[in-house]
């Protein structure tokens, strides 16, 4: 029974759901503020209606294809996950890798997708929720 416990308390340690200006702050950290013309409030926008900050949030789509953690990463195009056909893996990372603490390789990930000819518009929830909005409040009693 006490491995059990100990098992998932350590399940449930890898997972990390992110206060808004806790996570403005890592994203500052990674470089993320004007990374590739983009703006510190568009990230932690995104991210908010993408994932609520949490990562190791899933979504199937209807496509077949997944979207693995906090930036919502698509396994056809950016990561492998054994299961979307066809998938281009274009950050060369396996899709669990999105689902731990370790958000360097979500971000360096979101780094590539930006890169794409499509950049920050890859996002459905950003043109949803953030293109063309005062994003500002994302910020707001940040101290950033």
């Amino acid at each position: 029974m006490r491995v059990l416990v100990f098992l998932l308390l350590v399940a449930l340690s890898s997972a990390d759901v992110y206060q808004r200006c806790q996570w403005a702050r890592v994203l500052k950290n990674y470089g993320m503020d004007g990374y590739y013309g983009i703006s510190l409030a568009n990230w932690v926008c995104l991210t908010k209606w993408e994932s609520t900050y949490n990562t190791q949030a899933i979504n199937h789509n209807t496509d077949g294809s997944t979207d693995y953690g906090i930036f919502q990463i698509n396994s056809r195009y950016w990561c492998d996950d054994g299961r979307t056909p066809g998938s281009g893996n274009a950050c060369g990372i396996k899709c669990s890798e999105l689902l731990t603490n370790n958000v360097g390789v979500a971000i360096t990930c979101a780094k590539r997708v930006v890169r794409d000819p499509n950049g920050i518009r890859a996002w459905v929830a950003w043109r949803n929720h953030c293109a063309n909005h005062d994003v500002s409040p994302y910020l707001d009693g940040c101290g950033l």
